[in-house]
């Protein structure tokens, strides 16, 4: 047996070329982050370079770990210790950690309690969001199905409403509030329900959008800024890639069709994924959404939810684990995912669907213990561009489009009352009626108090 072809059986290892009896953290802190973790492996007999020196006395060596593992571990870890014999002659001691049930798993010893976790290739101890993470998971619960002190009756869901209404084609009932997870039997809002309520008062759903200059990050052309709920985020992510990415136009008999750089539906996948599976318990974290001329990024906080590295994976064979398992059925319910977890497949299928594409353009998707990334490469194809007067506005977003369906209603509509019906800060709706009033299509009439907004064209309107 050799020491590679052990090694390879790991999700991750330490060597330690001794047993060190009287300084047991120095290795307990590696069995309580694999533990607490995926699992993995510690070979005694094996120096730090990997250079197998060997036990004299492989038995006491397996019976000091098991009396320093009682003594000094709170819950006791499931371990598994495997003699082995390299090159013929050299004897050491796999001491095998499966993943715990009971997490977390403390180091106690020296006046300490302490519970480790593996980044990279060492044994750090945990911050106080991997212990929320842990004790979630040793209590069998997740953050999503987490009770507040939020009382549902001070909060409305129009947009889940709304948004129901419009996937399913069926009416909501106030009930599925409850039977989907929402709120609890004492009428608060889970931390699921504080996501899908309109004004979410969880301050990390939160999405950054920028659009680059080029194809590394530089300057910015455009950028924006979100909070609040899941859906409003997830339409805004959709607008701003609309809005932001360039389009050619194909010729047909009896009129023009947009030429996207990027499958609509991939996109969507995409980000539904980032907003489902990101860890919401990293209170500083968020969804990031960043153009460049050649790809599209998406990254948010949280890793595979077991461990994993989904580079190192057929995308095609990673099972659905779910980090907030309540936020994703609400989406399946919504239709915006499948229940059989798809969706990274789907994001590759739908790209390679796209004219001009080729296999390196193929999406990437890419995780460390701490961040989850998606990569969706722009089509290659460079459309016939056909002359079009600069006075007509592109296809319009749907925040653009409210705006204009406001300002029909009321000429009088302000700025504020707008950002409050859209959902967004001042300063996007600003942004979008610059936008227009470039374009033609509309124009302010009077002053700022008491002037009104007039549409000079329906160009682009749905």
């Amino acid at each position: 047996m050799e020491l590679e072809t052990l090694i390879a059986e790991c999700t991750a290892y330490d060597y330690k070329v001794t047993l060190e009896e009287k300084k047991p953290k120095s290795w307990l802190k590696s069995v309580s982050a694999f533990a607490n973790g995926s699992g993995g492996s510690l070979f005694f007999g094996v120096d730090n370079g990997g250079n197998v020196q060997g036990l004299d006395d492989v038995q006491h060596v397996c019976e000091a770990i098991s009396s320093r593992i009682r003594d000094y571990m709170d819950p006791l870890p499931e371990v598994e210790m495997i003699p082995h014999i390299i090159a013929d002659k050299l004897h050491i001691l796999q001491l095998k950690v499966k993943t715990g049930s009971y997490t977390p798993y403390y180091y106690v010893g020296d006046g300490q309690r302490v519970a480790f976790v593996r980044v990279g290739d060492e044994s750090m101890p945990a911050s106080a969001e991997q212990m929320m993470r842990l004790v979630l998971k040793g209590t069998n619960r997740t953050y999503d199905s987490l009770h507040t002190d939020y009382k549902a009756e001070d909060y409305s869901f129009t947009i889940l409403t709304n948004t129901f209404k419009k996937r399913t084609n069926q009416e909501w009932d106030k009930k599925y509030l409850l039977s989907f997870g929402l709120v609890s039997s004492t009428g608060n809002l889970t931390n699921a329900g504080a996501l899908f309520a309109d004004d979410s008062p969880l301050s990390q759903s939160r999405l950054y959008c920028t659009r680059w200059d080029g194809k590394e990050k530089g300057d910015a052309i455009n950028d924006a800024e979100f909070t609040g709920n899941v859906l409003m985020l997830l339409r805004e992510a959709m607008n701003f890639v609309k809005s932001n990415t360039k389009r050619g136009w194909e010729k047909l008999p009896d009129g023009r069709k947009n030429k996207p750089e990027y499958a609509e539906r991939a996109v969507l996948e995409a980000m539904v994924n980032h907003f489902i599976h990101r860890d919401y318990t990293v209170m500083g974290g968020e969804v990031h959404l960043d153009i460049y001329d050649d790809r599209l990024v998406v990254t948010s906080p949280g890793g595979m939810y077991n461990g994993m590295l989904i580079q190192n994976l057929d995308i095609a064979d990673v099972s659905s684990e779910r980090r907030n398992p309540i936020l994703a059925n609400v989406m399946a319910q919504l239709d915006y995912m499948e229940k059989r977890g798809s969706g990274l497949t789907r994001i590759c299928n739908e790209t390679k669907a796209l004219n001009g594409y080729k296999d390196e353009l193929k999406p990437m998707f890419k995780s460390t213990p701490t961040q989850f990334q998606t990569t969706i490469y722009a089509s290659s194809e460079e459309p016939e561009i056909e002359d079009v007067p600069k006075d007509v506005p592109k296809e319009l977003s749907e925040r653009q489009n409210i705006i204009l369906d406001l300002i029909k209603e009321n000429p009088l509509v302000t700025i504020p009352e707008m950002s409050l019906k859209t959902g967004v800060v001042a300063r996007t709706v600003k942004r979008d009626i610059e936008y227009l009033q470039a374009k033609g299509v509309i124009v302010r009439k009077g002053g700022r108090k008491e002037g009104h907004w007039k549409i000079l064209k329906n160009v682009g309107m749905r």
